[in-house]
């Protein structure tokens, strides 16, 4: 009975199955289609979001760079040729003892103005001068008995080796006594030339021995510049030419002098020739060792293209500038329009450079902001708070 009753229960469980599996493949696959339904909307909208975006990206115009301009001019201008120099003394020297001994006096104040025979220092000359009056009067005594041995030997009571031998003591009494005097003169330094002298380096009662440094002396008006410049130089180089000095303690000053010596030969190792101009300065305040900077001023002046040299682009492969002239935007409207144009320049003065080739005189350039600006870009001029280039600009510390 118990196994009949569990048999027909067995073979009904596998039918029971059926139904659950054909739901699950259901729910699989209304899940993937759910997912498909998903990621083709998000194509759909990213699709339409890139379209959107490529047709904003075909009618979009750039806006202009703003931009300052310089006009570009014809201007006369001076030859002259710059160079970096350095400023020495007409005459300077370290003063120094020639004998040993100690100071006893000092005539002069620190940077003080002397003037030449001036005495400067005194040295002890105590025991010279003792022995100056005893060798005086050895030479004294020498002369009478000389005189005296003379006039003896005119009557013939001695004889000629007699009166040599009084000459002989007579040369050497007044030789020993010269010496004394010079060696007393050594011991008194007194300025060899007019000019400034320096910090003195000794002070009262100080032994100083041979070749002790006392102070420099400087003869500072006027005063030497000296500089090089290459040897194409030599072509319009002349003795006599002015030169304008300018250095970096007094930037509002300049001094102008003239060239004065042109060096012989020119240095093998850089090709340059080394210059020397003489600069007046009544007033002092260029210095010897000063670093300046100097320009060699050639007769008559010449006609150049100049502009700012804030508006060239240097680069390797050659420089250029951005020329403003009238054209029209990517839209059609018209504008103004940068042309990029190679230019070889020049000479250079202060704020401008000159353009030797690729521009001509009336054009207008971009100047302050040019760095941002492509060829063909479209620009917005607008100069009204735009720097005003100078020939010699005067910087201001602020």
């Amino acid at each position: 009975m118990t196994s009949h009753a569990t048999a027909p229960s067995e073979a009904a469980q596998p039918l029971s199955s059926q139904p659950v599996r054909k739901s699950n493949r259901k729910y699989w696959i209304l899940g993937i289609l759910t997912l498909f339904a998903v990621v083709g909307v998000l194509v759909g909208i990213k699709a339409m979001q890139i379209g959107a975006m490529i047709d904003a990206g075909s009618s979009f115009v750039p806006p202009p760079e703003a931009v300052t301009s310089a006009k570009v001019e014809a201007v006369e201008w001076q030859a002259a040729r710059g160079a970096v120099g350095s400023i020495l003394a007409v005459r300077g020297v370290t003063l120094g003892a020639e004998m040993s001994g100690i100071v006893r006096e000092i005539g002069f104040e620190n940077g003080s103005v002397v003037k030449k025979g001036q005495v400067l220092l005194k040295l002890d000359t105590t025991s010279e001068s003792a022995q100056l009056t005893g060798a005086e009067a050895d030479a004294q005594l020498s002369q009478l008995t000389l005189a005296r041995v003379k006039k003896l030997h005119e009557q013939g009571a001695n004889t000629q080796s007699e009166l040599e031998s009084a000459q002989a003591r007579s040369v050497q009494a007044e030789a020993s006594a010269t010496n004394l005097r010079a060696i007393i003169s050594k011991k008194v330094i007194r300025a060899p030339f007019d000019g400034r002298i320096g910090i003195r380096q000794v002070e009262l009662g100080q032994v100083i021995s041979p070749g002790s440094p006392i102070a420099s002396l400087q003869s500072v008006d006027p005063v030497y510049v000296e500089f090089l410049l290459p040897q194409q130089a030599l072509l319009d180089a002349r003795v006599g030419q002015k030169v304008r000095v300018h250095v970096d303690v007094f930037p509002g000053n300049t001094w102008e002098g003239e060239l004065t010596t042109i060096n012989p030969e020119v240095e093998v190792s850089t090709r340059n020739v080394r210059m020397r101009a003489t600069v007046p300065n009544p007033d002092g305040r260029l210095l010897p060792g000063m670093f300046s900077n100097i320009e060699v001023l050639a007769e008559g002046k010449r006609n150049v293209v100049a502009i700012p040299a804030t508006a060239v682009l240097f680069a390797p492969y050659g420089d250029s500038v951005f020329v403003i002239v009238d054209g029209k935007d990517m839209a059609g409207k018209p504008s103004l329009v940068a042309q990029q144009r190679f230019v070889r320049l020049g000479e250079r003065r202060g704020d401008f450079v000159e353009v030797t080739s690729g521009l001509t005189a009336g054009e207008t350039v971009a100047n302050n902001g040019a760095f941002k600006l492509r060829n063909g870009a479209t620009v917005l001029v607008n100069d009204a708070l735009a720097p005003k280039p100078e020939a010699a600009p005067q910087p201001v510390d602020r």
